[in-house]
């Protein structure tokens, strides 16, 4: 693993008056650890795997050293390969380079699934010396022969472990395929998983390893506290009286864990707090989730309800609160959903929302960070909803048939049949009757009468 002293100032990374003119518009002065220790592990020119949490600096940890290094170029084809796993993630990282070539003369174009394809075509075609993209739509364009890999030498694929759940695993495969096999690999990580450790032993060679953080190990400078409630609609009511405090709360991110649930809290808040609230899931259209994320990082909504698969995608500045609705199966999420408040080092609060049931659920988060989460008293005039969701309502079954649907959960859309439906079969018996009734002969069909009738021939 690779140690370096730590560095007072990005001027003594020798990044050039270019990048360090761009550092200063920002306000930037002093690196985090990732990006102290990523920058010579990069520029060496070998494989490197970083792991660090959500928000400790990773996009500028490999874009610093990439651009130092970056020459200028009129080929068409990238050089500057970059994969994420949302479209988000895309629009951040490519607004990122542009804050910092402000001073250069570098071309940068992101692609990401949603947006007509011809669009993208004619984008990558006018000539690219960086790419950033989702791996379902540069797939497209390279098999489309709209777009030539063949000039990429360095390969960067951030939230590796992210892209791996989404079921990004063929695209990556194929599109590893496709590049020179003499390229520089860059991975960037917040969670070692074995999918990941697998495609590292594939594809990575020798590569130098750099971790900040032990997975899962909490941020310092972000306060966690947690509320018990009895359901999921009365955590929409402590919510929605913890919002009433515009001032405490005066830019808030809430995690919902679907798209089902995160719209229902919009609605309920939008009703509360009219004009203020945004949502953003992946059913929505890419224009309406960029203007969305566009409201609020600008201010004019201060709510933002969103659902975890872009949950790694998300980086505002000045978070007041990261709220989690629910408490998420995998302890991890919980780590990157509270990584979206005390980016750089600033002070973050994190609140976490649980019901009895999800008990199990809160103590492997704590057993993951090996710290408690401080449980506070819920506010003696919360409103208690005894409205259940579906999968909230206990459901008693019949012991030989397990299948048998509750009576109660059949919807608004059952109906009773009509008279005329409700005939019972009554098996061969019936047509039998049937038969007689209407005097059809009794050989028709029958094998032994007609076996009989052949013998008396």
């Amino acid at each position: 693993m690779h140690k370096i002293e730590f560095m007072a100032t990005f001027e003594d990374l020798n990044l050039g008056k270019f990048l360090d003119n761009a550092l200063v518009d920002l306000g930037y002065t002093t690196p985090t650890p990732i990006q102290e220790e990523a920058f010579p592990a990069i520029l060496s020119g070998k494989d490197m795997v970083g792991i660090a949490q959500t928000g400790t600096g990773k996009t500028f940890a490999y874009l610093l050293p990439l651009l130092r290094e970056l020459k200028f170029s009129r080929q068409l084809n990238p050089r500057i390969l970059i994969l994420v796993p949302t479209r988000e993630l895309v629009v951040q990282v490519v607004e990122a380079i542009e804050k910092l070539t402000a001073y250069m003369n570098i071309r940068v174009a992101g692609v990401y699934g949603g947006v007509n394809m011809n669009t993208h075509a004619a984008l990558v075609g006018e000539g690219q010396d960086i790419i950033v993209a989702t791996p379902g739509r540069l797939y497209d364009l390279t098999i489309s022969r709209m777009l030539s890999l063949k000039s990429v030498q360095k390969l960067v694929i951030d939230e590796v472990d992210v892209m791996l759940d989404l079921g990004f695993r063929f695209q990556l495969m194929n599109i590893f395929d496709l590049l020179p096999e003499k390229r520089q690999n860059i991975m960037f990580s917040a969670t070692m998983t074995t999918d990941v450790d697998e495609l590292i032993t594939d594809f990575f060679l020798l590569p130098e390893k750099i971790s900040v953080a032990a997975s899962g190990t909490p941020l310092e400078n972000i306060e966690q506290t947690r509320y018990e409630v009895e359901n999921f609609y009365t955590k929409i009511n402590l919510v929605t009286q913890l919002l009433r405090d515009k001032q405490t709360f005066s830019k808030v991110v809430i995690f919902s864990p679907n798209k089902k649930k995160a719209d229902i809290l919009f609605e309920r808040l939008e009703e509360e707090f009219l004009g203020q609230c945004a949502v953003i899931h992946s059913n929505k259209t890419q224009n309406y989730r960029l203007r969305a994320i566009e409201n609020f990082d600008s201010g004019k909504n201060r709510i933002l309800v969103a659902s975890d698969i872009i949950a790694r995608g998300l980086d505002f500045d000045e978070l007041s609160h990261v709220i989690s609705i629910d408490v998420p199966e995998y302890p991890e999420n919980y780590i990157h959903r509270m990584g979206r408040t005390g980016r750089a080092e600033k002070e973050g609060k994190s609140i976490l929302f649980s019901t009895p049931k999800e008990a199990d659920f809160v103590e492997a988060i704590e057993n993951l960070m090996q710290k408690k989460i401080t449980l506070l008293e819920n506010p003696e005039d919360l409103k208690l909803d005894s409205q259940l969701l579906p999968e909230e309502r206990t459901v008693i079954r019949e012991r030989n048939n397990p299948t048998k649907v509750d009576l109660d959960d059949r919807g608004e859309a059952f109906h009773e049949k009509k008279e005329k439906n409700k005939k019972q079969n009554l098996g061969g018996s019936y047509r039998r009757e049937l038969a007689k009734k209407y005097k059809k002969p009794k050989t028709r069909g029958d094998k032994n009468a007609n076996k009989k009738k052949k013998r008396r021939r």
